[in-house]
């Protein structure tokens, strides 16, 4: 049978007063939260059994649960369980008055004992208020002290195996790695590496690695710098390198299971560019790109596009495989993902920046390729590998108790890397401007003067006279802009270098330059021997000049004579011979007098060639010393339309007596006496003959008084002359030839005579 409920509203209110006692008694708080507070509490304890002493009644009400149930937790400990404060003591207080009496005897000789406890505790801590004097001490990473006041707290301790002095010591070397991280750049990255060689980074290797990882994530453009400063650290000392990896992999993989986006891009452009300096191998790269790109997300993708960008010219390089597998995957991606189309174009711009080779982000710049290969120690490490221990205990301080013999170590280490003259270490670092000046002035005075081997001065100064020229209108402009740029003493000679070179870079020649040069000269005669050094050192370099500059340096040199700009002893220095010559020699030489008899005329120039004072110049240009010289030069004069300059060449060659012929006899023991009588009628017969070129009765007389002594020697007498009529004798012909002629002629004539 159905029951039918007498008022449904009750039911109801009934429920839900079962659902809120369960509610209640799960979070913890009172059934009767909503009751109000009774005024007399002895009441209730009568009323109440002494069993239930501590209930949940309470006698005010509470902002929030954690409160009462802190409050309800005091309530049930005892006061020697734990000390609470000065709030927990006051409750207990309170409790001990409704307590039994066995119990308030014990509880009131503890509270005695923690109040002389307490007592206790703030009179040490007093004491020690009054030891404490070291200020290093007074804060996390210790205060802050002046250098100079530094300086002087460590010479005044003796002790360097001491707690105090190692403390100072480890500060130093702290500030010291900082700052000279926080200094470095391309431009001073070998001064810095030096400072940081000095210093003994084998025991702060811990600071050194966090002050590399903390400067890089500040600075993400200074990237390729630090990994170019590891790389050089890692090839001396291989556990400082691989410790910065290790840190490096476990900081992305905080970074990945975090979704820290930053950090992942952080650590993984650091990441790149030690892959490209070959401190980390290329396999970490490609398991780090294959887990980003495994479960493709917009950050993932960025992440890895980014990483991909500084390390993919050489990925491409040591593993073209693993490249391509990787590209692969990224189009699968930009296919099949749904990624937003910010990522989508990134990856698109990815595989052009692939196609273009990677040119505007190559894997080491030229400026930061400072360790040879054979010499880089590569560390093989998994990005899934478990036993990477970042050595967390290196950045602080601990006490070394054989601190002298490792820092004599060390030393040794650094003498051997750095050398004996690096000088010694300074300890700390010089923070203020005053300290630093003062070192810097000292370094100076032992050092002595500073050589610039980098010649960025010179470069500096080539520069502006290179702006100048181009920039001013006429030669006079330039001169006076030059004039007022103040060279110093030797610099006389980069200028006339860069005027020349100026010169020689023109399509054609441009007489500003000649003028410039001739300017110059006339202003200040300091300049006249670096132009005169300067034409003998280009005529005996002639031959590693084209065609064009080789016809500019000869017009600007013949501007410059025909000035008088330069002395004409500069052509002491030209031989003009057969053998002294090469091609573009003549040319040069061509083109320079050429160009003198244009400026001057023909009868200008000969006459400042047959210069009484300069003839001891010109003996190489007009050579007499031997007629085969002599005719070369005659013929290269000819053959440019200067022939009008070798007439004192071409009557010396005229008159000049030839030299005479040199004969070599058959011994004479091997001939009889009559032969031998015979032979030498017959050579002065020869060298007669070979005498009278001018006429041919002269010769015919000479034969004919030869021969009257025998009747052989006419008939030989009559050969000759027939020979001579055949073949007159030519002046020109060299002498070589008919001294060749005559040793025939008798040789023959002597054989001739023995058969008889």
């Amino acid at each position: 049978m159905l029951q039918v409920e007498d008022d449904p509203g009750k039911k109801n209110e009934g429920t839900t007063f079962v659902q809120m006692e369960s509610v209640v008694k799960a979070v913890g708080l009172p059934v009767n939260f909503s009751e109000e507070v009774e005024d007399d509490p002895g009441k209730k304890n009568e009323e109440k059994s002494p069993s239930h002493k501590f209930d949940n009644t309470r006698k005010r009400r509470y902002s929030s649960d954690e409160e009462y149930r802190s409050r309800e937790r005091k309530d049930r400990y005892e006061i020697g369980s734990r000390y609470w404060g000065d709030e927990g003591t006051k409750s207990h207080r309170s409790n001990i008055l409704r307590e039994p009496d066995h119990h308030s005897k014990k509880r009131v000789d503890h509270r005695k004992n923690l109040d002389a406890n307490s007592m206790n505790e703030e009179g040490v801590k007093e004491q020690k208020k009054g030891k404490e004097v070291d200020p290093i001490m007074t804060r996390t990473g210790g205060a802050y002290i002046p250098p100079a006041r530094l300086r002087m707290m460590q010479a005044q301790i003796t002790d360097k195996s001491s707690l105090a002095f190692q403390r100072l010591s480890w500060e130093a070397l702290k500030k010291s790695i900082h700052g000279l991280i926080n200094k470095v750049n391309v431009s001073n990255i070998p001064l810095i590496i030096t400072s940081l060689f000095k210093e003994n980074i084998v025991r702060g290797r811990g600071l050194l690695t966090r002050s590399i990882i903390q400067a890089q994530a500040a600075s993400p453009t200074f990237t390729h710098v630090y990994a170019a400063l590891a790389a050089v650290i890692n090839s001396k000392f291989p556990n400082i390198g691989e410790l910065l990896l290790t840190r490096l992999i476990l900081q992305f993989r905080r970074g990945f299971r975090r979704n820290d986006k930053h950090i992942c891009m952080s650590s993984t452009r650091f990441i790149a560019h030690l892959v490209n300096q070959q401190v980390a191998h290329e396999l970490l790269a490609l398991e780090i790109l294959t887990l980003l790109l495994e479960n493709a997300t917009d950050d993932s993708v960025e992440v890895a596009v980014g990483f991909l960008k500084e390390c993919g010219q050489k990925l491409g390089e040591v593993s073209p495989r693993g490249l391509t597998a990787v590209f692969d995957r990224l189009r699968h991606v930009l296919h099949e993902a749904e990624l937003d189309k910010r990522v989508k174009y990134m990856i698109e711009v990815m595989f052009q920046v692939r196609k273009d080779g990677f040119k505007d982000n190559p894997a080491i710049v030229t400026d930061l390729d400072l360790v040879e290969e054979e010499d880089q120690f590569t560390h093989l490490m998994s990005i899934e590998e478990e036993k990477l221990d970042p050595q967390d205990m290196l950045n602080v301080f601990k006490h070394d108790p054989e601190y002298e013999a490792n820092e004599e170590k060390y030393q040794a280490v650094k003498i051997e890397i750095i050398g004996e003259d690096s000088g010694e270490i300074d300890g700390f670092d010089e923070d203020n401007e005053e300290s630093s000046e003062e070192s810097a002035t000292e370094e100076e005075a032992k050092e002595g003067d500073i050589v610039d081997e980098t010649e960025t001065n010179l470069i500096a100064l080539r520069r502006t006279i290179y702006l100048t020229i181009q920039s001013s209108l006429d030669h006079n402009e330039c001169a006076h802009k030059m004039m007022k740029m103040q060279m110093k003493p030797g610099q006389e000679t980069e200028l006339c270098h860069m005027i020349l070179d100026c010169c020689t870079q023109q399509r054609t020649y441009e007489k500003f330059f000649g003028l410039l040069a001739q300017r110059f000269c006339q202003i200040n005669k300091a300049y006249i021997p670096p132009f005169e050094q300067i034409f003998h050192d280009t005529y005996d370099t002639i031959h590693r000049l084209d065609t064009n500059k080789l016809r500019n340096v000869a017009k600007m040199f013949a501007h410059l004579l025909f000035t008088d700009a330069i002395s004409w002893q500069v052509m002491a220095n030209i031989r003009l011979t057969e053998e002294d010559t090469t091609s573009s020699s003549r040319i040069f030489l061509k083109i320079l007098f050429q160009e003198l008899s244009e400026y001057m005329g023909l009868s200008k120039l000969n006459l400042r060639l047959k210069d009484p004072t300069l003839q001891t110049y010109f003996e190489g240009i007009f050579p007499r010393d031997d007629p085969r010289n002599t005719r070369f030069a005659i013929n290269f004069f000819t053959s440019i339309g200067l022939g009008g300059l070798t007439d004192e060449l071409r009557e010396h060659l005229r008159t000049h007596p030839k030299p005479p012929p040199v004969t070599v006899p058959a011994p004479v023991s091997t001939l009889s006496a009559a032969a031998a009588q015979l032979l030498l009628e017959s050579s002065d017969s020869d060298s007669s003959s070979s005498s009278s070129s001018s006429s041919s009765s002269s010769s015919s007389s000479t034969t004919s008084s030869s021969s009257s002594s025998n009747g052989d020697g006419k008939n030989k007498g009559s050969r000759k002359k027939h020979r001579a009529k055949d073949q007159p004798h030519d002046r020109h012909q060299p002498d070589r030839i008919r001294s060749n002629r005559h040793r025939h002629f008798k040789e023959k004539d002597s054989k001739s005579s023995l058969r008889r």
